[in-house]
């Protein structure tokens, strides 16, 4: 939590966009926190600088059996409320209206009607696009109360107490089919909770540093890069703040995109930064391997091997190293604490789990706090390049899950060189920032082609273009036909190996966005 902030809290009643709620608050420059709805409600006084509390949507019915438990105490803490959705329907149970199953379901965009233009309605038109997602609705208002807006369909839109402290929308303003959503968002955390919009970038880089300072005194701090942006704004964080006392390395694993090494060490050479070339023992190790799952295993348990190693020679030159630093960011923080559980492993993620028990060091996790577009807001704030910053997220065993089949340095050579025609000619049609990945897969699959009058018998290379917005769902992009065609025609012409190029139009689900 952050002190001297005031603070929006979000509980999270287990809705798909929840965390789309908490980055609409920031984007504000209002700190807030996702906590799950099971949490104790704070005895009174303990959180001085909460200014409101948002009650977010959910799949259950409120009065189902399995409905998600929650201490109506909260209500009490004398702040402003919101519910969104489930949290609209919440607030009408708990506090004597009715809610019912709707006649008429409404998924997906509704025409709302302003009907009282108070409160969080205020700067938003007598009539408004918004993005629906209910099978329940309230069908009597709790006692006092007064319909706010309405649909055709649905009667009770939105409501709010008489004061106008406790308010329900049944829409979602976070998402972006909502088109005042912002607006609705901003009356609530401004007008009704008279919050401060001081969360910033700046502040942040200043009370980050003050903190580890304060945490590592004259002590070491080891940090491993990857190259890809949350690893690298954390070393370039720490770096400021530390200096000589952070050491960094960086692990060539022989499955990374062309040139990667060289980049990383070109871009932190003020880093005390470790660049170790560890190609053949990783290609070594994945020999025959094919299983994803197995070959995410080795690349995560080699990588600890090498890190170990590196850890010690550093111990010996400095001493002792006390903190190691992970980039972990506040969607995987909120994960672990979801009150839905574990929910199912679909693929192992390639981390440094598992470093901190084995070295026995503290651990120093500066953007724990952040989303993912604060984190690139913090490098640009911080000096990292452009191209740093806004890298597509890269998956953490690299290459090794997009040449499927046997991971050998002849076929990874092969992908290296299709994916950066890929990269080129995406940034060159300047998609590059609109996409959330776009990469190239090589496939085990050989079949007949004819270049030069000459019969060829190659590989083919799979193209993978999605958006997103966190990586949990994805839409295939309709890339220009004719970028599509320049890219394959570049790939069959400039890399020997490949004479067939694909496009993947699988949306996630049901594909995942790798293909391993």
């Amino acid at each position: 939590m952050r002190a001297g902030h005031d603070l929006i809290l979000i509980l999270d009643f287990g809705s798909q966009t929840t965390q789309l709620i908490a980055r609409r608050v920031r984007e504000q420059g209002v700190y807030c926190e996702i906590w799950p709805c099971t949490h104790a409600p704070p005895a009174a006084g303990a959180l001085p600088a909460l200014r409101g509390l948002i009650l977010s949507g959910g799949p259950s019915s409120v009065d189902d059996a399995e409905a998600p438990p929650f201490d109506p105490a909260w209500l009490a803490l004398g702040v402003p409320v919101l519910g969104i959705c489930y949290g609209m329907q919440l607030l009408a149970h708990l506090l004597g209206g009715r809610v019912h199953r709707a006649p008429h379901r409404e998924f997906g965009p509704a025409s709302v009607e302003v009907i009282d233009h108070e409160g969080i309605f205020a700067d938003v038109a007598p009539t408004t696009r918004v993005w629906m997602s209910h099978g329940d609705q309230v069908e009597a208002l709790p006692p006092g109360w007064r319909t706010t807006a309405r649909t055709a369909t649905c009667p009770v839109a939105a409501m709010s107490d008489p004061g106008g402290s406790f308010q329900g929308i049944q829409f979602h303003p976070e998402v972006t089919h909502t088109v005042e959503g912002v607006a609705l968002l901003r009356s609530f955390v401004f007008g009704a909770c008279g919050a401060r919009g001081d969360w910033t970038m700046g502040s942040f880089i200043d009370e980050q540093v003050a903190k580890v300072r304060a945490q590592v005194g004259e002590k070491h701090v080891i940090c491993a890069m990857s190259g890809g942006v949350d690893s690298a704004v954390t070393a370039a964080l720490l770096h400021r703040a530390l200096g000589p006392q952070l050491h960094c390395v960086f692990v060539d694993n022989g499955v990374l995109r062309a040139g990667e090494a060289e980049a990383v060490a070109a871009e932190f050479s003020e880093l005390d930064l470790t660049v170790v070339d560890a190609a053949a023992l990783f290609l070594d190790k994945l020999a025959g391997v094919t299983d994803p799952e197995r070959k995410r295993k080795v690349i995560g348990q080699t990588f600890i091997e090498v890190f170990e190693e590196q850890a010690a020679l550093l111990r010996e030159k400095h001493g002792s190293i006390d903190f190691l630093a992970q980039g972990t960011l506040y969607p995987d923080v909120i994960e672990s604490v979801s009150f839905r559980g574990p929910s199912a492993t679909i693929k192992s993620h390639h981390n440094v789990g598992g470093l901190p028990d084995r070295m026995r060091m503290a651990l120093i996790e500066p953007l724990r706090e952040l989303f993912k577009d604060e984190v690139r807001a913090l490098g640009a704030a911080l000096g990292l390049s452009a191209a740093r910053v806004h890298r597509q997220p890269f998956p953490g065993p690299g290459l090794a899950v997009r040449v499927l089949g046997e991971v050998r340095a002849e076929r990874v050579a092969v992908l290296q060189r299709a994916d950066a025609i890929v990269a080129e000619e995406i940034r060159r049609a300047g998609l590059e920032r609109g996409l959330w990945q776009s990469f190239a897969v090589l496939l085990p699959v050989r079949s007949v082609g004819v270049m030069g009058d000459a019969r060829t018998y190659e590989e083919t290379c799979a193209l993978r273009a999605v958006h997103s917005t966190d990586g949990m769902t994805a839409q295939v992009a309709q890339l220009p036909w004719e970028l599509l065609e320049r890219v394959s025609s570049r790939i069959i012409n400039e890399v020997r190996g490949i004479n067939r190029v694909v496009y993947d139009i699988s949306n996630k689900p049901p594909a995942t966005i790798e293909w391993e």
